[in-house]
């Protein structure tokens, strides 16, 4: 009796080991299912933003050379204006009383020598008498030069081409060359100087960039820029880039380069702001979207798909990146096959239904 119960023991036992296994095999998981891709090797030219402000290609302050009361203005502020035109005129009734003084000191200089020729001539004075003569003739002359000089500085023409500025002196003020504020400004916006500054390193990798590529960072071979206007629209034309600063400035460890932009259309402004996109080419690199990545101690990871489905990570060598996708340039082979998506909840040595 106690031999058939142990036997139905182990029976029992074996039926139930057998059930829980089957169980087991109906509840065990599938391997996921999740997209991969093949990799190959691009170029791609991605863009760095910097802040920039810019000048017209000249902005000549208007100063007067004397003092005098501005007696007539000939512009309106914002009107466009040619080099040579006539934009403001200061009143000359003083330097003008002036003028006619030495006006009358130069004829009777003038006078006091045709007299003394003569007489020299005869013998009958010394040479030094008509010397001095000439020489207090010589400083009426220059005397009424000078003054005459100051009555045409009352005229005041513009010095380029451009649009005049705001216009601070209305007429009847008096002016002078010891202001604060000049007169106007005359803004030559035919082409526009946009000032931008990069960090040092950022400097350092576009020109380890050029070198590879054979060429040294001067404005010659300098890539070509794009200006994003403060409406977020792009500029029509692109600009080059027409100075670098080398000199790293020690407060900032920044460096000021500054691109030049065609303006036909005044459709830029001096003292307008944007955004100059730098561009950089990369040649032969791969392009990894992000969020087909992870990240496991600091350093950035994919799947990699082997045979027999299972996956392992592989870390990147990060050379760049865009706002989607990460740039690399070693470490992969062509052909090299990754986990596109859900790497999230994968670990190493799982295996996975690959979808293509």
């Amino acid at each position: 009796m106690k031999t058939t119960h142990i036997a139905l023991t182990l029976v029992t036992a074996l039926i139930l080991s057998s059930c829980g296994e089957k169980a087991q095999q109906r509840t065990a998981p599938p391997p996921p299912s999740l997209k991969v891709s093949n990799l190959k090797k691009q170029d791609i030219t991605i863009y760095k933003v910097y802040a920039t402000s810019m000048e017209g290609k000249q902005n000549v302050e208007i100063w007067p050379k004397v003092s005098g009361f501005v007696q007539k203005i000939y512009v309106e502020e914002g009107q466009k204006v040619k080099k040579g035109q006539l934009l403001f005129k200061l009143e000359t009734q003083t330097l003008t009383q002036d003028a006619n003084a030495a006006k009358a000191a130069v004829n009777v200089a003038q006078v006091e020598v045709d007299k003394l020729v003569p007489l020299v001539e005869k013998g009958i004075i010394s040479n030094v008498q008509l010397e001095t003569a000439k020489a207090r003739l010589a400083q009426a002359k220059s005397n009424y030069q000078s003054i005459s000089a100051n009555i045409g500085y009352s005229n005041i023409n513009s010095p380029v081409d451009g649009f005049i500025g705001e216009i601070p002196y209305k007429e009847g003020a008096l002016v002078s060359n010891a202001m604060t504020q000049p007169l106007t400004v005359v803004s030559d916006i035919s082409s526009v100087r946009a000032y931008f500054s990069m960090n040092e390193k950022e400097l350092l990798d576009m020109k380890q960039r050029m070198a590879s590529n054979g060429n040294s960072l001067t404005t010659d071979t300098a890539p070509e820029v794009e200006l994003v206007m403060i409406n977020g629209q792009t500029y029509p034309q692109k600009g080059k880039i027409a100075m670098v600063n080398n000199i790293i400035n020690g407060a900032t460890g920044s460096v000021t380069l500054r691109a030049d932009f065609d303006n036909p259309d005044q459709l830029l402004s001096s003292g307008s702001t944007g955004q100059i996109r730098v561009p950089s080419t990369y040649q032969n690199v791969w392009v990894i979207p992000q969020f087909s990545t992870v990240d496991l101690q600091g350093n950035k990871m994919v799947y990699v798909l082997h045979d027999g489905d299972t996956v392992s990570t592989k870390p990147l060598n990060i050379v760049a990146q865009t706002d989607t996708d990460f740039i690399v340039s070693e470490g992969l082979d062509e052909g090299t096959t990754i986990v596109s998506e859900g790497v999230s909840k994968l670990r190493d040595g799982q295996t996975i239904n690959p979808v293509k």
